[in-house]
């Protein structure tokens, strides 16, 4: 038990979750309103469970999704292919689902996929129990050119996940921005280091220093040297789980 959180490899004795594929680790967190599971799949999409709902995280079909429960709310950072993947969308929903997206992405898919909820910087949503923060998600300095960030101010989401008490960020594909530095009270955070489209992890890490999450997971990272940021937050206090992404 650290710091009002407790996290197990797999299952926490009594609760029932939904099973994934042996390869894939997961762990359990103890909120205020019950138990997370967290399953890190691939590249930057995550898997959640949660009073008995799953929840996806940027689901990219690059991943093998055999076995892995239907979703009953979706959410997407922004539009780029291994974040908005309309052919998966259409298998993972299931009917009724709620798919929570910048309006960048619910205009792209323009009802292909089913009904959608736009959410833009700034505002907040609840469903299923679960408050959804949009939050800032861009480029600073990394682009095609001159003026042309690779994700533009405004056009993508980062988002925080409010389970009870228990806040998750994830920070899509952003630079350490300002915004992200100034983050407050996050319970664990999930930090993409996927350079030139995000901050390589020295950099990410210096983020993770600024707003402190009690918990950070790298992912994202295609390939980076995951260690250095690990390295780099060991004096912090912050505690830094690497989990090996099917992909990555």
């Amino acid at each position: 038990m650290r710091s009002g959180l407790l996290l197990t490899a797999l299952l926490a004795g009594g609760c029932a979750f939904a099973a994934v594929a042996p390869n894939r680790q997961s762990d359990v967190v103890e909120t205020t309103k019950g138990p997370l599971k967290i399953t890190p799949l691939y590249h930057g999409s995550v898997m959640l469970e949660f009073g008995g709902k799953i929840i996806h995280v940027d689901p990219w079909g690059q991943a093998d999704y055999t076995g892995i429960p239907q979703a009953d709310m979706v959410i997407i950072s922004h539009s780029h292919a291994d974040h908005m993947d309309p052919a998966l969308l259409k298998t993972l929903r299931k009917e009724g689902s709620i798919l929570v997206a910048p309006p960048a992405v619910t205009d792209t898919l323009n009802g292909t996929v089913g009904d959608t909820d736009a959410i833009s910087n700034g505002e907040k949503m609840t469903f299923l129990g679960v408050e959804i923060e949009a939050v800032p998600m861009y480029n600073i300095k990394f682009g095609s050119g001159p003026g042309k960030p690779y994700h533009h101010k405004g056009i993508g989401n980062g988002y925080i996940l409010t389970f009870g008490a228990t806040r998750v960020y994830f920070s899509g594909d952003s630079e350490c921005t300002p915004e992200m530095k100034e983050l407050k009270n996050i319970s664990i955070a999930f930090i993409a280091m996927n350079p030139p489209r995000t901050s390589p992890p020295a950099e990410a890490a210096v983020c993770a220093a600024a707003f402190h999450p009690k918990i950070a997971y790298p992912y994202h990272y295609r390939g980076q040297k995951t260690q250095e940021f690990a390295d780099a937050l060991k004096s912090t206090g912050i505690e830094v789980r690497q989990r090996k992404l099917e992909g990555e």
